[in-house]
């Protein structure tokens, strides 16, 4: 039976976005290309490699090189329409043959792995285990037994580029990872993105943590950190705060804090788990009728639901002396969030704001803060 080939500019959806290929499908053409050149003599300007899905997929290299005992092959990435940060990298896959079986590592620009949780081992260069598979199959191919080899693969750049990543939080130093789960990459995927954001939870875990603080973001990160919470126990939920409850719900966990900007957990109280705005707002109304149920009158109630930005509602509720409202939000985004996840987790909020710093918190974020170091003043 004949395998379906697939392109890599394939259209996807009703908007005609174009698919790219991942590191990892990168990797391995890179290494059967490589092999090719040092097996059979063959420069060849295109990888054919098979997917997880057993599709083809065929992927430009733009550069070959052998010296007789060592072949390189350079490959790169190409996202198609997806806002990767790696799009544009040269994956760079080295072969060298020796005896026994296929061992990859990797070179300038892949991360390595420091901490335990993730799918690979503490030591161990960052390529997923898919990748893996892929790149050692494509080897296969070539060699078919004949030989063992040594492949070494680089991402020149990826040092700086991991810096705009998850990976330093996740403890993946000096570089990128080499990713994918099914070779390619399919334009502005939320599935794709919210699974890289769980491996967080996994390493947390690993690490020896039944409480976490569930952050949207680096600004919410850092705020968290300034109040002592512990590193390793910092998960950024991006605008799927709903994903990640659920998540950390499965790994049957003890405690959960959501911390974050007024705005963003505004949403939450409100019962809303996916806090991108174009989905959902509800942050005027929701604060306006906190505030009222706490005796705002008329007046106040408008000012507040004529507001440009959560931000500007600091200075207004303190000059009515309403401050409580905002931990009456802290209650109603907790109580929300533990309905969301069935009652499996206890969850307590902390809201800030940039100007102000702490807002309010209730007491399940005290009584949790406390299990992480955190004591509110």
């Amino acid at each position: 039976m004949s395998k379906e080939k697939v392109s890599a500019s394939e259209n996807a959806g009703p908007q005609k976005l174009r698919c790219g290929y991942t590191t990892g499908s990168c990797a391995a053409a890179a290494a059967k290309a490589a092999a090719l050149v040092l097996v059979q003599g063959i420069a060849s300007k295109e990888a054919t490699i098979t997917l997880p899905d057993d599709q083809e997929l065929t992927i430009p290299v733009i550069k070959v090189t052998c010296n007789g005992s060592e072949a390189a092959a350079f490959v790169v990435k190409d996202a198609g329409d997806d806002p990767d940060v790696t799009d544009g990298l040269t994956i760079i896959a080295k072969v060298c043959l020796q005896p026994g079986g296929i061992v990859l590592q990797g070179g300038r620009g892949i991360g390595k792995v420091t901490k335990p949780g993730l799918s690979v081992a503490v030591g161990k260069p960052a390529i997923n285990p898919v990748p893996s598979t892929m790149i050692k199959q494509e080897m296969d191919k070539v060699i078919q037994g004949k030989s063992g080899a040594l492949v070494t693969i680089e991402a020149p750049g990826g040092e700086d580029l991991a810096a705009k990543t998850l990976n330093p939080r996740l403890g993946i130093m000096g570089g990128i990872s080499i990713l994918g789960t099914s070779g390619i990459v399919r334009p502005m995927s939320e599935d794709a993105y919210q699974r890289s954001l769980v491996p967080q939870i996994d390493q947390a875990v690993a690490l020896g943590y039944r409480h976490l603080v569930l952050t949207p973001g680096r600004m919410g990160a850092n705020k968290a950190e300034e109040l002592g919470f512990p590193e390793d126990a910092i998960v950024q939920t991006s605008n799927f705060i709903g994903t990640m409850l659920e998540e950390s719900a499965r790994k049957d966990l003890d405690g959960i804090i959501l911390l974050g900007h007024v705005g963003k957990l505004l949403k939450v109280a409100a019962g809303i788990f996916h806090t991108h705005s174009r989905l959902a707002d509800a942050r005027r109304e929701t604060l306006a009728a906190h505030a009222a149920l706490l005796g705002a009158g008329r007046e106040l109630v408008k000012e507040i639901m004529e507001l440009n930005t959560a931000e500007e509602s600091v200075v207004l509720l303190q000059r009515e002396g309403l401050e409580e409202v905002y931990t009456s939000v802290a209650s109603m985004a907790s109580r929300r969030a533990e309905e969301f996840c069935g009652h499996k987790l206890k969850v307590g909020t902390i809201l800030y704001s940039f100007s102000s710093g702490i807002l309010g918190s209730d007491r399940p974020a005290e009584e949790i803060g406390e299990v992480l170091g955190w004591k509110a003043k």
